[in-house]
């Protein structure tokens, strides 16, 4: 019986199953799971913590410009941020750019001269308009060498002035449209009056200035001008002369050159073919040479040309004037 039983239990046990590895392997995926979400989570984590501290940063920044500008405001000079240079500059660019200039020379004893010239010009450029002003000035007195006991009459010399008003309308940054007027007087001369209405194109060929602070300019007019010339002679006697018209095609060039930074050249010159009545020739030329003694002061030293084919009765055609003087530039 032992014997049977014994028999029996051994051949049930050799056909139970024996357990399996992948019975026991399902334990190491679910760890493997655990562990990748367990990564994930920190990678997340980490991520979020990035996030954190890059607005901790942004307010920050944000913290120190309203310090900044706090600061600037108790202290009655506001900052104003980096993008703004641009436009401060823009703003500079498109600010008035004048010029006063003053002459005087006076002698006093055996002789006595006493003139005086003034001239004031004022422009403001922007991006689509040029506009100028420009008037200028001059008077003189002379009285001969005197002779002990003896009395000279001092006489006049110079007596004119001018004044122009110029606008300019940019079509592209080289060719603008531009209308002038103005108004001049010389009694020396026999003219009492003479008004000026034109209109035109002007090409700006170049306008630069380079690092060194030298400048270099170029302009040129081509227009029509009208002007009524009212004619009396002051000078040695009087007398009412007739009026006359003037009217033509008229051709201007204004150069500038820096020949150093505190040494600038100036020319401007223009030439008028009169066609209305009888046939006439205006020119007129300035050139200049304005040496830099402060950021705002300089001395210039001028030549004056002008020219008139057909003069007021009695007066030579062409006139010169040699000046120097002071330029404060505002």
């Amino acid at each position: 019986m032992l014997s049977a039983a014994l028999l029996i239990a051994t051949s049930l046990q050799a056909q139970t199953p024996a357990p399996t590895p992948a019975a026991q392997e399902p334990a190491a995926p679910v760890a493997a799971a655990q562990a990748t979400t367990s990564e994930e989570r920190a990678a997340a984590a980490a991520e979020r913590a990035a996030a954190a501290a890059e607005r901790a940063a942004e307010a920050s920044v944000r913290a120190a410009e309203a310090a900044e500008r706090a600061a600037g405001v108790i202290a009655g000079t506001p900052a104003a941020p980096a993008a703004a240079a641009p436009s401060d500059e823009k703003k500079k660019k498109e600010e008035w750019d004048i010029t006063l200039g003053l002459g005087l020379i006076s002698l006093t004893g055996n002789a006595s001269t006493l003139t005086f010239s003034g001239l004031a010009s004022a422009q403001r450029t922007t991006e689509h308009w040029i506009v100028g002003i420009r008037g200028y000035g001059n008077y003189g007195r002379s009285r001969p060498p005197e002779v002990a006991g003896e009395e000279q009459e001092s006489q006049l010399v110079a007596l004119n002035a001018g004044l122009e008003l110029r606008g300019d309308r940019r079509f592209t940054q080289m060719l603008s449209g531009y209308l002038l007027t103005g108004a001049e007087t010389d009694h020396v001369k026999s003219v009492e009056s003479r008004t000026i209405g034109e209109g035109g194109l002007g090409v700006l060929w170049w306008d630069e200035k380079k690092k060194d602070e030298r400048e270099s300019y170029l302009r040129t007019d081509l227009a029509f001008r009208y002007a009524r010339e009212t004619r009396f002679q002051y000078y040695p006697s009087r007398l009412d002369l007739p009026d006359v018209d003037i009217g033509g095609p008229r051709f201007g060039v204004a150069f500038r050159y820096g020949i150093t930074k505190d040494v600038l050249f100036k020319e401007d010159a223009e030439v008028l073919l009169s066609v209305i009545g009888d046939s006439r020739v205006l020119v007129n030329s300035q050139t200049q040479l304005a040496v830099n003694l402060t950021e705002a002061l300089s001395l210039g030293v001028s030549f004056l040309v002008k020219h008139d084919s057909k003069p007021p009765e009695g007066k030579v055609p062409t006139d010169t004037a040699l000046a120097f003087n002071f330029q404060v530039a505002l």
